[in-house]
């Protein structure tokens, strides 16, 4: 897909919700908010401060229903992801906007709320390392990458590889030099003090701490993946 020249406007959201994790959101913004000739919005259910899970507030700009139809819909995880996996106002608006968004881009977990919109069907798709093994459930193929792009469809793994996504996302509407200016401009040259980032690389027991520690969150992801899917194969059936 070409990029988009320069003299079209673009509007960029972020759905904003409780108990996200602010970084899925804050360090995309960082590049998408700096994007030539671009609008950056922030949603949520309604105008009240949201509180992501550390407990840091952020005033959306707009509610759902107030929501100008996005260019691209940024779409973060977190702990408070899995209280609105049936949440249609959510799910609904997820939906409507990716109708005739040119991307709609997910960081983290925000990859399974895409996937409870009935977005990953046959899409090959990232998310959080804890969280890989949920994404079948809804249709997706999962890659362990950073980023993916599948189409109009971008995903990113876990917090952090928000930040990569948004560059390709940058690279996508406004071309590569642009794309190279927002990230020089950001000293974006991460030169890691361990090898923990990744569970490939991370230390055994580093690995199994951080691993359990999100087992609760990871089966109840887990299990609200496998009803959906039961039910999906239900309705096809």
């Amino acid at each position: 897909m070409s990029t988009i020249h320069p003299d079209t406007h673009l509007t960029i959201g972020a759905l904003i919700f409780p108990d996200m994790d602010q970084c899925d959101f804050t360090g995309p913004f960082e590049a998408l908010s700096r994007i030539p000739n671009a609008t950056f919005v922030t949603i949520a259910r309604d105008t009240s401060p949201v509180r992501d899970i550390q407990g840091l507030r952020i005033l959306p700009d707009c509610s759902l229903a107030d929501a100008p139809q996005l260019d691209v819909l940024l779409v973060p995880g977190g702990h408070g992801q899995e209280a609105l996996m049936h949440d249609e106002l959510i799910l609904g608006f997820i939906r409507q906007q990716a109708r005739q968004a040119r991307y709609v881009f997910s960081v983290c977990t925000g990859a399974l709320l895409c996937g409870a919109a009935g977005l990953l069907e046959g899409k090959r798709v990232t998310t959080h390392w804890t969280a890989m093994g949920v994404l079948p459930c809804y249709g997706a193929i999962p890659l362990k990458e950073r980023v993916v792009v599948d189409g109009s469809m971008i995903s990113a793994g876990g917090v952090t590889a928000g930040i990569d996504g948004s560059l390709v996302v940058v690279s996508l509407l406004r071309g590569d030099t642009v794309a190279q200016e927002i990230q020089l401009y950001m000293a974006y040259e991460p030169k890691t003090p361990f090898t923990a980032g990744s569970p490939d690389t991370a230390p055994a027991h580093i690995l199994n701490t951080v691993t359990e520690r999100a087992r609760a969150i990871t089966d109840r992801r887990l299990e609200t993946g496998r009803r959906y899917r039961i039910q999906r194969d239900h309705e096809t059936s």
